[in-house]
């Protein structure tokens, strides 16, 4: 850390949260623990946000149950730090739901008490890129990264006055609620662009006639199911694999898996050429179809992916558009089956029908399609560039401020020194306190 401004020191938190501060790791309620009745709600790692708080997860305990686990009941203020990701260290202060709440055990309470640091300070440092690269270097664990409350309280914070504390808080408000209500627009912009998505293609397939179903039109084949390919069987090297995520609606996307020659010339029924349509039939919103591209080489799908073979007369550009227009997915809505992995399946997706227009009148359609929706991609790649540099300001407006550059120092502060001084008092005449209250 670099040297810090006049007036500022450097404390961990359980240094600067004072004598009647709280730092406490979240309560541990099992599932067996909770009733959706209870008068208790659950406060989860779903509902911390990076500055601020997301209020998604409905999970309840009756007051009883809260009594008997011991749960530490949060107040308004409280500062709320994620210990797993996304992203690991995330932190923002409790607003207060209407009714008693208490945390689970991978979210750690922090609450500095009176006449200590102020909490919203300590909030935004926690979402600083500083602090942030502190918890990485320190988070343990292989499948799921955590960070302890005891490495939490290894970290040094640079501590300003307290007055600049409170100016400092003010202005990366100010500066962020201009970059949230930016980010609100660009995501307005995206979500019509989605929508004008849409419409394009529901123009183009919504009411043409005649009409054909896709298995009339194409030659269907899934991939390999069970032991015949399996996640063993990938190599660094060889012949592609496509699976669920090399399928964008409408483009190709270069997640590389690959498998032996040999594995593959085993397999080779399942393999597809450019020129076919390769449709997901797993997920909410399928099919999901894209084009095999001309450079992919050697490839097989893999089970949950439908190569669809166009027949003569039918363009494979054009097939691919019409799977991923609004018209068809509907049809596909009253055909997917299953809860926790809704499946189309490939007798689904053989029974879709869509509008099959003579050849040249394809060809139309997929130029203008392809002109209409080359402008909307062009669009969003310009608002997610902007989005990027929203979230770049975001993180500058943070080094800035807790480098001392956001705001003035005003050497009429009271050093950050004599604040941490009067902090270590109070917490040794508690402790003294403690030690003589007769047993």
């Amino acid at each position: 850390m670099s040297e810090p401004p006049p007036g500022w020191a450097e404390a961990t938190i359980p240094e600067v949260i004072g004598a009647r501060g709280l730092f406490s790791d979240g309560d541990w309620v099992e599932s067996k623990d909770q009733d959706p009745n209870g008068d208790v709600r659950l406060i989860q790692l779903a509902d911390i946000g990076d500055g601020a708080f997301r209020d998604r997860s409905s999970r309840f305990l009756t007051s009883e149950a809260a009594a008997r686990l011991r749960c530490t009941f949060l107040e308004r203020g409280d500062v709320l730090v994620a210990r797993m990701p996304d992203p690991l260290g995330r932190a923002c202060l409790f607003p207060g739901v209407g009714q008693a709440s208490v945390t689970a055990v991978d979210v750690c309470i922090v609450r500095p008490g009176e006449g200590s640091v102020d909490p919203r300070w300590l909030m935004w440092f926690i979402n600083s890129s500083s602090f942030r690269s502190d918890v990485l270097a320190l988070q343990a664990g292989t499948t799921r990264k955590r960070i302890s409350r005891k490495n939490l309280a290894t970290i040094a914070l640079p501590v300003p006055p307290l007055n600049e504390q409170r100016r400092i808080v003010a202005a990366i408000e100010e500066h962020l609620s201009r970059l949230d209500a930016a980010q609100a627009s660009l995501e307005t912009a995206i979500a019509r662009a989605r929508n004008f998505r849409d419409a394009v293609l529901e123009d183009a397939f919504g009411n043409h006639a005649p009409r054909r179903t896709v298995g009339e039109v194409a030659a269907l084949a899934d991939g390999p199911f069970g032991s015949n390919l399996k996640t063993s069987h990938y190599f660094a090297a060889g012949p592609r694999v496509v699976r669920l995520q090399n399928i964008g609606d409408g483009f190709f996307r270069d997640e590389k898996a690959h498998i032996s020659q040999e594995h593959f010339d085993q397999l080779s029924k399942h393999a597809v050429v450019p020129g076919d349509v390769i449709v997901a039939s797993l997920g909410d919103e399928a099919p999901r179809a894209c084009l095999v591209p001309e450079w992919l080489g050697d490839a097989i799908v893999k089970a949950d992916c439908i190569r669809a073979r166009p027949e003569t007369g039918v363009g494979g550009a054009y097939l691919m558009w019409a799977l991923n227009s609004r018209p068809v997915k509907a049809q596909a809505a009253t055909r997917i089956k299953g809860i926790g992995r809704p499946r189309l399946g490939l007798g689904g997706i053989r029974d879709l029908e869509i509008p099959v227009p003579p050849l040249e009148e394809q060809r139309r359609i997929v130029a203008e399609i392809e002109e209409r929706l080359g402008a909307i991609d062009a669009l969003r790649a310009a608002i997610e560039r902007a989005q990027r540099r929203g979230a770049a300001l975001r993180r500058s407006v943070l080094e800035r401020a807790f480098r001392g550059e956001l705001v003035p120092q005003d050497p009429s502060d009271e050093p950050a020194s004599v604040l941490l001084d009067r902090i270590r008092a109070e917490r040794a005449a508690a402790t003294t306190a403690r030690t003589r209250r007769p047993r």
